[in-house]
């Protein structure tokens, strides 16, 4: 059988168990399917942009290395950077603008991660063949505010539900501070 990305898939490997996570763990965090990953890693399939993007950040790997597994997918093409010039502009900001999807998707179960970066959220639901957990969504965010969040959470649970009001995360008071400090200086 040919293997045309095996360079790729031994290097996404190689990565995976470096930092000692199983292929389901991986598999799930980036919503794949388990045998699709497998492939990618005995080089039969290469992973498409967004996937390879979703792998590059599970893994929290350098620029430089994201780079160089980019040229092993064959979708790094330098050519194509230097050409554009808002790339090489540090004056004109690339932004990036995403779709707001705004359905609700209830879950049956949640896992929590902490570690130094902060707090990660997996939402889960029992589905499949086995009712195994499916994660369907992933939230993170720093220590603090997943402090302001427990009690955003608490009060709103206390107080009763009310549809029209919503509740919002409360900016640190360092940072409310600090605002005003820069508001009176200017004025």
């Amino acid at each position: 059988m040919q293997k045309p990305f095996l360079e790729l898939g031994n290097e996404l490997k190689a990565i995976r168990n470096k930092q000692h996570e199983s292929l389901a763990e991986v598999s799930g965090a980036v919503e794949i399917d388990i045998d699709f990953l497998e492939r990618i890693e005995i080089g039969q399939e290469r992973p498409s942009e967004d996937l390879l993007m979703l792998l590059i950040s599970h893994f929290d790997i350098t620029e430089d290395d994201a780079v160089v597994l980019w040229q092993m997918a064959g979708y790094y093409d330098q050519t194509n950077v230097d050409r554009n010039p808002l790339l090489n502009d540090p004056n004109h900001p690339v932004v990036v603008m995403m779709a707001l999807d705004s359905r609700i998707i209830y879950s049956d179960d949640a896992q929590v991660s902490v570690d130094k970066k902060g707090v990660v959220l997996n939402f889960l639901q029992h589905g499949g063949i086995a009712n195994q957990q499916i994660p369907i969504a992933r939230v993170g965010m720093s220590h603090e505010q997943a402090k302001n969040l427990l009690i955003t959470l608490h009060q709103s649970l206390v107080t009763g539900t009310e549809a029209t009001k919503q509740k919002r995360l409360t900016i640190s008071k360092q940072k409310n501070i600090s605002k005003r400090k820069k508001s009176n200086s200017q004025k």
